[in-house]
């Protein structure tokens, strides 16, 4: 199979944005959404058809892995390559993507339209849906990522897109969290198309394991109050509430997700630092209490090290 050369470093967020501007406008900010600079994670929705005819870029991104997640209904004859899995759509496509796998698509004629989407984990984490991308079939490796479908489910489709393309040009001041469940309504739209053994797989012991410790994970939030405080905060306390040994844990967890137990709870840890930082007026002493930390200068630590950032300049 021959794909594209794929660069080591995922695309970011920004290199999308260079990406995809017009070479007459050197700076992107011209394409983001307003506001968006005040919120946690990113989101933006595009027209298939008006970004093409605005930035005249060829439709044609690397075969690369992205920093973000993508959501795409493509109208028109185009080739997907995903993984390792070349998927021909013929006339309508569904196409969920994710940070973890390189993937792009290839448009086989001039007839092209449809939306698409574009976001971080650390927007999606303030839905509090409980559920975790990564795990669906939807966004695995090995999973169901493209779906051919219907005129007229492209048109129910579609018309969620265009529900995400009104609100964030809205002046509502709760747009955001809005668009979170148009965001959440695509997904589960793509979880229906998804054959039974996907979405039933069988459930291994290691399997059983992974599901357990997101469970937990995610039972501690959200924080809701400075008293509300994380018990569990280290790897070691998730095994023993397990009931198995931390490298076993580890183990399974850097099998699953290809990451450690360590990063998984880090990283969770961080984006809900990041929420209670620009969401509440905490001083951060509370916030540092609230997620497990003994002292404001460990906590200051660990943020900066998670973000490249201090708490008061990711506040400020």
């Amino acid at each position: 199979m021959n794909f594209t050369t794929m660069q080591h470093d995922p695309i970011t967020i920004e290199q999308f944005y260079k990406e995809i501007s017009s070479p007459a406008n050197d700076a992107p900010g011209y394409l983001l959404p307003d506001g968006i600079t005040r919120e946690i994670g990113h989101f933006n929705v595009f027209n298939i058809n008006e970004l093409h005819s605005r930035t005249r870029v060829k439709p044609v991104m690397p075969y690369n892995r992205r920093a973000y997640y993508k959501i795409s209904l493509v109208r028109g004859h185009n080739i997907a390559e995903y993984a390792d899995k070349v998927i021909e759509i013929k006339k309508n496509g569904l196409l969920f993507s994710t940070p973890r796998v390189p993937y792009h698509y290839l448009p086989q004629d001039m007839n092209q339209a449809g939306h698409f989407c574009v976001f971080t984990d650390e927007f999606l984490v303030q839905s509090k849906s409980g559920i975790i991308l990564d795990e669906l079939p939807l966004f695995r490796a090995d999973g169901y990522p493209v779906f051919q479908v219907s005129d007229e489910e492209a048109e129910q489709i579609a018309a969620i897109f265009q529900k995400m393309h009104t609100e964030l040009s809205s002046g509502y001041a709760y747009k955001y969290d809005l668009i979170r469940n148009y965001v959440m309504e695509l997904i589960h739209y793509g979880q229906k198309l998804q054959p039974a053994t996907a979405l039933y797989p069988q459930h291994t012991a290691s399997a059983r394991v992974s599901s357990l410790f997101v469970e937990l994970l995610e039972r501690q939030f959200p924080i809701e109050s400075p008293n509300q405080r994380l018990k569990l905060r280290t790897a070691k306390d998730y095994a023993q509430r397990l009931s198995i040994h931390v490298n076993h844990l580890n183990k399974i967890l850097k099998e699953n997700t290809g990451k450690t137990t360590t990063d998984i709870i880090s990283t969770r840890v961080a984006q809900e630092a990041k929420i209670l930082l620009k969401k509440t007026d905490w001083n951060i002493s509370e916030i540092a209490y609230s997620m497990g930390f003994e002292e404001v200068a460990h906590f200051s630590n660990f943020f900066k090290k998670q973000t490249s950032v201090s708490p008061v300049a990711f506040r400020a």
